[in-house]
């Protein structure tokens, strides 16, 4: 008997705890599908997913949630009814800032002995110190631990709403990194393609004119203001502008090598992130060289990412300084170009992204990029150029010519 007694006692010892996993599984799964809606901020839509899935996960009558000013955004469960006689309680609750207990005692109703709530509790939701909403819990028992629960939630709501706050906040900052970028366009680029085109109108008009187009397309695409990413494809593009602006200019001593992996032509990148690396190995690497150089640029398949590269042969640099002027360029500003664009991919892609460069002197620089080719909230933003109408000062031409099939453009 004792035997049995003790196998009775094992068996559903381990009923409970199996019982106790479940629960537990069921409740992370309920806020894993609750987390992605918030992260876009409390909306009206994102309000309407969250309590479907809260009111799951709590098991309890019905789930709100309103907005700052106390107007309600979604009610999911029973007691429908009642939403509008808590209407003052919520506007109390996000304008103090405190939790609201609101027992069903001191509601009106007709279905007194019906009706499935017993309590409810109002939880503003704080998020960086200010009220962003709250969230609304209505019971069918009268129990502290339906409040601790509440409580619980709204703690875990707040923190997807600063995530999402924390988002946004990454967007300012792209949008700013991407400004800075443009405004870095070397004023000596555009005085110098300017005189090299006018120095060509005479000699020369159909080139000028070419590069009077290619000069336009470029400053349009670097100064676009929508989008924080593109594609590699329309990277290589403005870079072949560039490079066909500055070829007219140093002549044969500027060679340019292009060998690019048709596979990753549509790879997501963040926008301006190659043409200041290109730009850098121009000024700072070819043009210092006496008899000047090759600027290389590669992009390959490596599995589930694009690798880039971006080389020059010219004079290079100490690592040793080129880091440390990394490490303080948002104080010296020297080589912001490359610190911002490590800054981005950084901030984009993971820290494991950054930049790597190899260089010293006399050796030339190398810059190497690995591009993730998909990544989770990274899209392209691409200009529609099929229609003028989208932007009047916008005059569509034909581009210019693609890599050839082996991967390779001719050198200018």
């Amino acid at each position: 008997m004792a035997v049995l007694g003790l196998f009775v006692f094992l068996c559903r010892t381990r009923r409970v705890s199996t019982s106790v996993d479940e629960a537990q599984l069921d409740a992370i799964q309920r806020l894993s599908k609750a987390a992605p809606e918030l992260r876009g901020g409390l909306t009206e839509a994102s309000a309407d997913q969250t309590a479907k899935h809260l009111v799951e996960l709590l098991k309890c009558v019905a789930v709100g949630l309103s907005d700052a000013n106390g107007s309600l955004l979604s009610w999911d469960g029973q007691a429908n009814h009642h939403y509008r006689d808590l209407a003052d309680h919520i506007v109390a609750a996000v304008s103090r800032g405190q939790r609201e207990h609101v027992p069903h005692e001191s509601l009106p109703c007709s279905r007194r002995g019906s009706c499935p709530m017993r309590t409810a509790v109002i939880v503003p939701l704080i998020v960086e110190g200010a009220v962003e909403g709250a969230l609304i819990v209505v019971g069918g028992v009268n129990s502290s631990r339906l409040m601790r629960m509440a409580d619980e939630v709204a703690k875990f709501v707040c923190i997807q709403l600063e995530l999402a706050k924390l988002d946004e906040a990454k967007q300012q900052l792209a949008q700013a990194e991407a400004r800075a970028l443009r405004a870095q366009i070397s004023p000596h680029f555009v005085y110098n393609a300017l005189n090299t085109i006018s120095s060509l109108i005479r000699t020369d008009p159909e080139q000028a004119r070419d590069l009077v187009q290619d000069f336009a397309d470029f400053t349009r695409y670097s100064f676009r203001a929508s989008g924080f990413f593109t594609t590699l494809s329309e990277e290589l593009r403005n870079i072949d502008r560039y490079l066909t602006i500055e070829s007219a200019r140093y002549g044969n001593r500027l060679n340019v090598r292009l060998k690019i992996a048709p596979e990753v032509l549509s790879v997501v990148v963040p926008f301006l992130v190659l043409q200041p690396l290109v730009e850098n190995a121009v000024r700072h690497g070819i043009a210092r060289k006496p008899g000047g150089g090759t600027v290389t640029v590669i992009a390959q398949d490596n599995g589930s990412e694009a690798l880039i590269s971006v080389e020059d042969d010219g004079v290079g640099m100490d690592a040793d300084r080129l880091f440390a002027d990394l490490r303080d360029a948002h104080k010296t500003g020297s080589h912001v170009g490359i610190g911002n664009i490590n800054q981005r991919m950084r901030s984009v892609f993971g820290d494991e992204y950054a930049l790597m460069v190899e260089t010293a002197p006399g050796a030339g620089m190398k810059v190497i990029l690995r591009v993730p080719k998909s990544f989770p909230g990274v899209r392209p933003a691409l200009p529609d150029y099929s229609h003028p109408e989208a932007d009047d000062d916008y005059a569509p031409v034909p581009g210019p010519a693609s890599p050839s099939a082996n991967g390779h453009a001719p050198s200018p």
